[in-house]
């Protein structure tokens, strides 16, 4: 596994295509996914626009789906699911993104969140500090792009946010405030770029921060919960 540390990027390589634990690009049902989503398109960047509105729109966006259980951070289980939050859907795109040749990472970064309900505070222990946000990081045209597709459509017209839009040549990751101006999304602390998803540290850093209620799960849906003041 190759980490870049922040501010870096890494050197494009065939660790960044490889099919691998997590990001299981050669897996039937990721590379069906993957093609399905580019459809006709035969240029990197539209494909990787295709496949991040894919992801973005096609899993609904989960956080009580947050466990300390690798299984739920293999793409093809997110794929079965229908259902996750921004680490297993950024490997989902990593793992559609290699299976069609477009080598990608995944980036984690530390963010306050203004987008949570108060069911969902009240699990995180009172706070709006998300540890390790994930996206996926594409190459192309030789640049590394960031993009993070955790918020579906129907969650952001739900709660008044601006959705997050991709065109492969920008990074796509969360406004700061939402069409309201009211504050969103804050990212504090980078924590690099991985070929692979760094499943030990994640669940480390978790176990340390979070009480074990954040991984206990909610019969609410995100987006039917109340939005905090």
């Amino acid at each position: 596994m190759i980490h870049t540390a922040p501010g870096n990027k890494p050197e494009a390589g065939p660790e960044y295509l490889q099919s691998t634990r997590f990001i299981d690009a050669d897996s039937d049902a990721v590379r069906s996914f993957a093609l399905r989503a580019a459809g006709s398109e035969m240029s990197d960047i539209a494909r990787a626009i295709k496949l991040f509105y894919a992801v973005r729109d096609g899993i609904r966006y989960d956080p009580f789906s947050m466990r300390l259980d690798p299984e739920i951070y293999v793409a093809s289980h997110v794929l079965a699911a229908k259902s996750a939050y921004c680490i297993p859907k950024a490997i989902l795109l990593a793992a559609a993104a290699r299976a069609l040749g477009i080598p990608c990472a995944i980036g984690l970064s530390d963010v306050v969140n203004h987008l949570t309900t108060e069911k969902l505070k009240s699990l995180m222990g009172g706070t709006t500090y998300f540890m390790h946000h994930g996206y996926a990081v594409l190459y192309l045209e030789g640049t590394w792009v960031k993009a993070a597709p955790a918020f579906n459509i129907e969650l952001c017209t739900r709660f008044g946010v601006l959705p997050t839009e991709f065109d492969g040549r920008s990074d796509a990751i969360f406004q700061p405030y939402d069409a309201l101006d009211r504050r969103h999304m804050e990212y504090v602390k980078d924590h690099g770029i991985w070929s692979e998803f760094p499943y030990d540290k994640v669940e480390a850093d978790f176990r340390a921060f979070y009480p074990l209620s954040a991984f206990g799960g909610s019969s609410e849906k995100f987006e039917d919960g109340v939005r905090v003041s």
